[in-house]
Order: structure tokens, then C-alpha cells, then sequence
């Protein structure tokens, strides 16, 4: 099994590309996202550690949202309960996966938060900021003040770029990213 890690910026348009391999992939924004709402473990934890925020189950994201940006110390221990889950659950999918060909991994903090392995295959999703901050403005739930705060935790385009083995331009069109996807996966295969 060769796991493919991808990386970007936020809103990028990671998570398109991790679709469009074509093969599993697992999405640590939508296990997050179903942590919040089904984990009464991870909400007795956060509640104990952030009781003026989280207030009841399921959890919602406008209370991590404000704990975040209540105080700095609190997106650290946000980080330490849910990526601690996060990790279990990749596991749970790498080994539910290990006789498919290739796995995605489309993790936020994969490097930031030592997920990768040295034999990875990493690709770089890079896209025009003005382009992804149009696109973010457009997300329902889009926090500026949050978006800055994510940023700082996560190491620089160049860095993960740097450690890339491809790169992918995403200009937000489906044929020339599909393209670029598919001489990815023909040189993968190689």
C-alpha cells in the first residue's frame, strides 16, 4: 500500500484532489466534523477543559470557534483531545485498507503533526491566494480571525512544497486539475 499525503493551504482545494485519485481516502475535516457531533467522550473531555465554551452535545463549531479565538492556549488543548481521536481513526482506516494500492491522506496538519511516514508520497495542492481567499469568503461558516489563527500553526507553503514530491496548480478548473492528477498517478505507478 502506497499512502499518497496531500497538503495545501486552506482552501486550496485539497480535499477535490483527494476525491479525484480515485482511490480511499481519509478526510480528517469530515472525522472531526463527525467527532463533534456523535463522540460524547470528546465532548465530556472538552467540556472539562473548556466549560465556558462548550456547552452541549453535539458540539458545536461556533463554541470551538470562540474558544479558539477566546484565548490562544485553547486551540493547543483542542488540538490534543481531537488529534489524539484523529490518529485512532486513521489507523483504523490504514489497516481497514492496507491491500488497496494507494491511500489518501488528506490531513490539515499531516507534517505539522508528524502523521507522514518517510516513504509518502506527498503532493502539494497550490493555488492563487487571491483565489482561495474568494473561495473561503464563499464557505457558510468563513472567520477571518480563525483562518489567521490556523495559518500560524501550520508550517509555510514553501516548506511543505520543499517536501513534496509533485505539485499540483490549482486553478479550480475540473479538466486541468484532473489533468495534472492523472501524470501524478501514471508517474505513481511508474
Amino acid at each position: 500500500m502506497i499512502r499518497i499525503g496531500i497538503l495545501g493551504n486552506i482552501g486550496s482545494g485539497k480535499s477535490y484532489v483527494a476525491n479525484n485519485l480515485g482511490y480511499p481516502v481519509f478526510d480528517a475535516d469530515y472525522e472531526v466534523t463527525k467527532l463533534y457531533k456523535k463522540n460524547k467522550k470528546i465532548f465530556l473531555k472538552l467540556k472539562k477543559i473548556l466549560p465556558d465554551n462548550i456547552k452541549s452535545f453535539p458540539i458545536k463549531k461556533q463554541e470551538i470557534a470562540k474558544a479558539i479565538l477566546q484565548k490562544k492556549s485553547n486551540l493547543k488543548k483542542i488540538i490534543k483531545i481531537v488529534h489524539a481521536e484523529i490518529r485512532k481513526k486513521m489507523n483504523f482506516f490504514l489497516k481497514k485498507n492496507k491491500n488497496k494500492k494507494f491511500v489518501i491522506l488528506d490531513v490539515p496538519l499531516l507534517l505539522e503533526n508528524k502523521l507522514n511516514k518517510k516513504r509518502d508520497v506527498l503532493i502539494f495542492v497550490d493555488s492563487k491566494k487571491s483565489d482561495v481567499l474568494k473561495r473561503l469568503i464563499k464557505r457558510k461558516n468563513f472567520n477571518k480571525d480563525l483562518f489567521n489563527k490556523f495559518k500560524k500553526i501550520q508550517f509555510s507553503s514553501q516548506y511543505k512544497m520543499k517536501k513534496s514530491h509533485f505539485i499540483i496548480k490549482n486553478d479550480f478548473t475540473k479538466k486541468s486539475v484532473n489533468t495534472r492528477i492523472k501524470n501524478i498517478l501514471q508517474k505513481i505507478n511508474q
